[in-house]
């Protein structure tokens, strides 16, 4: 983290400006926070960018594409720019976490229990994202963070839909030099396998501390770098020989010839990353979230500036309801639901009619909020609920007073404009839960959401596993997903994780900030 610079303005979209956190190829990258603490990386937009006609709808697709895959190994969207606003921006979960290529700079290779861990783990990411009908395109080591629980796959500025033929511009190559597919360089063609060829580079990179077409030392050109990949071999000398033929395979020169993220994962076994995290991993994760409190408490310290103090962007943060349930969150992309994705047969129909499907399930698999202390695009953190400023003394198991039926309902939301947000007629959540200890299933969530003009029913039931218990709050993980209407043909994820707050007898809030909140219930109230 860095101080802000003179000509940084103090806020963006009502959400203060605390630190630099990095820079990216559309702009900027800020460590901010919601007014009830939680923190979020903001990324907003050169300048010089707005100036571009289609600028617009390539941002408003990476909103898309970053919350239309919901899944524990990425981040989600808890706010962005409203249609017209300059400079646009984007706010995600921050998470406090090393992202892979400074962990091993530092650090070394990774150990072959923890490389085995992290294929597998990031494969499944690449799955979700697949099953999203979405490639990443931009798989590398400085867009993996080393989190605690799983390691996260950030940064979908530059992902598209697989079905959208507009992969690069004339004679560009979209990716990043070392880590980009043979058929990417020569055709510009762009697909699944293009990220698993990614994903291989990564995992070379993790267990030698060198991309698979680098020599330890050297610094080629990206002309020379590109080149190597198209005509020469990788370098897997340094490789454990276990994991040589499955790397291997991922980088063959050839698409067809290399795994899915699937077959993959079948290869790597089921290590997951909580069995075999590289060691000194928990002790920089708090660090880390200890510095990240520090952050998030200080007031923002502005930087003099010639002229006086630059004036805050436009905007105040959604205070109202929960991230998960609320209206839409912006898909001007075809899509259908954003945990994991659409069918690709859905993709046919009118992109306004489907962008509002799409938006509206975003609220259909909460029955909790999301309070993740994430990041995203340039974050560094740890996923660790109970470290966030106020989190409560750790227990066991979950309370007796939180057994039971608890319901509520939102009004849904008018605001929509066909691209950005979708309209809801009314937002319904049924949570039931039970005795469990942590780890084990305690319950499930039933929404029912309308969509606005034509009634379809578009919520989502989860099975629930508790993952965190705390003296005055729980957090969930959805075990499970399925459609409340079976035929209605949205697809429902897991792995998403929530939190509520007890604040009364028979009284559960529902506090989160963004732009998914407007229409969501506020509160959930015992009913048995």
């Amino acid at each position: 983290m860095r101080s802000p610079e003179p000509g940084d303005p103090p806020a963006v979209g009502g959400y203060p400006l605390l630190a630099r956190l990095g820079a990216g190829g559309m702009g900027q990258v800020f460590l901010s926070r919601t007014p009830s603490g939680r923190p979020l990386a903001l990324k907003t937009v050169r300048a010089e960018l707005g100036d571009d006609p289609g600028f617009a709808q390539r941002f408003a697709r990476e909103i898309a594409s970053s919350d239309r895959v919901r899944s524990p190994w990425t981040v989600s969207v808890v706010d962005f720019s409203p249609p017209g606003q300059r400079p646009q921006w984007l706010a995600t979960e921050y998470v406090a976490a090393p992202s892979l290529a400074e962990w091993v700079r530092r650090h070394g290779p990774l150990p072959e229990p923890a490389l085995r861990a992290l294929g597998a783990e990031l494969a499944d990411a690449l799955r979700a994202v697949h099953r999203a009908g979405l490639v990443h395109r931009d798989v590398k080591p400085s867009n993996v963070l080393l989190d605690r629980h799983h390691p996260r796959l950030i940064d979908f500025g530059i992902a598209r839909a697989v079905d959208d033929t507009r992969h690069t511009r004339t004679g560009g190559v979209i990716g990043s030099p070392g880590y980009i597919a043979p058929e990417q360089i020569t055709g510009g063609v762009s697909a699944e396998p293009g990220d698993v060829f990614a994903l291989g580079g990564v995992l070379v990179y993790a267990a030698t501390g060198s991309g698979p077409f680098l020599h330890p030392g050297e610094d080629p050109s990206a002309a020379g770098l590109l080149y190597r990949i198209v005509h020469e071999h990788p370098d897997l000398s340094a490789v454990p020989p276990a994991l040589a033929g499955l790397l291997t395979a991922c980088l063959h020169k050839s698409p067809t010839e290399r795994p899915t993220a699937g077959e993959l994962l079948d290869r790597l076994g089921g290590t997951r990353w909580t069995d075999a995290p590289p060691a000194g991993l928990e002790p920089e994760l708090e660090r880390r979230a200890a510095e990240l409190r520090q952050a998030l408490e200080r007031e923002p310290v502005r930087p003099p500036v010639a002229g006086g103090v630059p004036a805050a962007v436009g905007g105040t943060p959604a205070t109202s309801a929960p991230a998960g349930f609320g209206p839409p969150v912006p898909v001007p992309a075809p899509a259908g639901y954003p945990y994991p994705g659409t069918a690709p047969v859905r993709r046919a129909r009118a992109r306004a009619a489907v962008a509002g499907v799409s938006a509206v399930a975003v609220v259909a698999v909460v029955a909790a909020v999301l309070t993740h202390t994430g990041g995203g695009s340039g974050g560094d953190g740890a996923e660790r609920p109970a470290s966030t400023p106020g989190a409560s003394r750790s227990v066991a198991a979950l309370p007796a007073s939180w057994y039971g039926t608890f319901k509520g309902r939102g009004p849904g939301s008018e605001a929509a404009d066909g691209v950005l947000r979708s309209a809801t007629s009314g937002v319904s959540v049924t949570l039931t839960l039970h005795a469990a200890e942590r780890g084990e299933l305690v319950g499930r969530q039933v929404s029912r959401i309308g969509e606005a003009g034509t009634g379809r029913e578009v919520g989502c039931t989860e099975t629930l596993l508790l993952r965190e218990v705390h003296r005055d709050s729980m957090v969930f993980e959805a075990a499970t997903g399925k459609p409340t209407d079976p035929s209605s043909g949205v697809l429902c994820g897991r792995g998403n994780v929530y939190t509520l707050r007890m604040t009364g007898p028979g009284t559960l809030a529902l506090d989160a900030e963004g732009a998914q909140a407007e229409g969501s219930p506020k509160t959930l109230t015992r009913t048995s």
